[in-house]
């Protein structure tokens, strides 16, 4: 064959491979709309089924697989959140007053249907709040409310309704793509997007500095990925996704450590997936309806696990008489540490999970209990009852369901001052007031 003839097979290879790579991406891009993962205005797949992918999240401009590129392709999943709450505070003289504060976090938006776009955060950034708005990468602010919180695992929802979106706001934004957190691996770059401080969006890189890495805040310890880019007070709830634009991780400065530098905390998005689908999925629990456990019980924190030697979770100090735990044969002295196959270790948690549940469900709750000096762990089936057919002085568990508030029985005003401040300072929760030796020995013989 000519040299002639050469050439110009290869050129029109060339093309070939050209066009057919156009089309295919367009195939891709396509595919892409119809599962949800691009604008909001297309037909998303059912909120509750919440998955990751491994389909890539590369947009079409030439600025793909840089951070910019990334950033671009995410930044229409993120949202600011801002919110109003109520703190209490207390002058020299003991005196207390209630005055309205006001703070900021970040969102990703996870999911939608016919009726509500979803919106996922943390609770702390949420919690207590009076009301709650959330700004789009478009500059559109709209009224949002909590669907519902998660205290133990730092995880809150918040909707708003789909008819109260723009169609200027549906074809700005979009669902985010989720990623594997399983999968990460240590040295992999992670990009941190968020409102820090407050300000509005901001794009920090990094790298992935640790995985599983077990961090204590408050009354609970968690497996968190550990990136050495910034996440400052305001890019709670905001996302860690990783060089393709996939969200691995949901960001929370409420494990940061103002003394260290290059130390920041997400929550794995495999981690958070099955909890966010649990508050989506919760159908509002009319009050005749609310289901109660039937106990008095006292946290284990870390710390209190390790002076006394018995495992964190909940202590129950108390078994109401023929309560659903009681006939259950939950005992006193048990430390529960699930709930209905999700790990529960704090009264606030339980509460949180109780009221997403109905009088006459069953559950599984797997507590440890005293045997011979070590603790063996047994699992029980608990039909709940009726919290009506509880009291105040029977049962502190009774179910609550989660109303659009926001509002939390948890004690402490961390809701805004602790993480979500303006002026980005980092206050001090104070929910483990009354949980000092003395007082928590003393939940053991009341």
């Amino acid at each position: 064959m000519r040299k002639q003839d050469l050439g110009k097979v290869a050129a029109y290879a060339v093309v070939f491979g050209l066009v057919g790579g156009i089309t295919f991406e367009g195939v891709n891009y396509t595919a892409g709309r119809l599962t949800g993962n691009a604008a909001v205005e297309s037909t998303a797949s059912p909120a509750s089924k919440l998955k990751t992918t491994s389909t890539s999240a590369s947009g079409s401009d030439e600025t793909s697989g840089t951070v910019s590129g990334v950033a671009a392709n995410v930044l229409p999943s993120i949202v600011a959140i801002d919110v109003t709450v109520q703190e209490q505070t207390q002058d020299v003289f003991g005196r207390t007053y209630s005055q309205e504060g006001s703070g900021s976090g970040s969102g990703i938006i996870v999911a939608q249907d016919d009726d509500n776009l979803y919106i996922a955060t943390n609770n702390h950034v949420v919690k207590d709040a009076t009301s709650v708005s959330v700004k789009f990468n478009d500059d559109s602010v709209y009224t949002a409310s909590v669907k519902g919180t998660d205290t133990d695992s730092d995880l809150a929802v918040v909707e708003i309704p789909m008819k109260d979106l723009s169609s200027d706001t549906k074809n700005n934004i979009k669902v985010a793509t989720l990623g594997d957190s399983t999968k990460v691996k240590i040295g992999e770059q992670s990009i941190a997007i968020g409102n820090a401080l407050g300000y509005g969006t901001s794009v920090t890189v990094g790298y992935i500095s640790a995985v599983d890495r077990e961090v204590a805040s408050e009354d609970v310890n968690m497996k968190l990925l550990q990136t050495d880019a910034a996440i400052n007070p305001g890019n709670s709830g905001g996302a860690l996704v990783d060089d393709e634009g996939k969200v691995i991780g949901i960001n929370s400065s409420k494990y940061s450590d103002t003394s260290v530098e290059g130390m920041g905390f997400a929550i794995p998005i495999s981690t958070a997936i099955p909890i966010i689908n649990d508050i989506i999925d919760a159908q509002q629990v009319s009050e005749d309806e609310q289901a109660y456990l039937g106990i008095k019980g006292t946290d284990v924190s870390s710390e209190l696990s390790q002076y006394y030697n018995m495992p964190e979770g909940i202590y129950v100090g108390k078994v109401t008489q023929d309560s659903p735990a009681g006939k259950a044969g939950i005992k006193t002295g048990d430390v529960i540490v699930k709930f209905n196959g999700t790990e529960t270790t704090t009264m606030d948690g339980l509460k949180d999970r109780l009221g997403r549940c109905k009088a006459g469900d069953t559950v599984e709750v797997v507590v440890k209990r005293a045997d011979n000096g070590d603790y063996k762990e047994v699992t029980v089936k608990v039909k709940l009852g009726k919290k009506s057919d509880s009291t105040d002085e029977d049962s502190s568990d009774s179910g609550q369901s989660n109303d659009q508030s926001g509002s939390q029985s948890s004690g402490g005003n961390n809701s805004q001052n602790g993480d979500n401040s303006r002026n980005g300072s980092q206050g001090n929760d104070n929910s483990q007031s009354g949980n000092g030796y003395n007082n928590w020995w003393g939940s053991f013989f009341n």
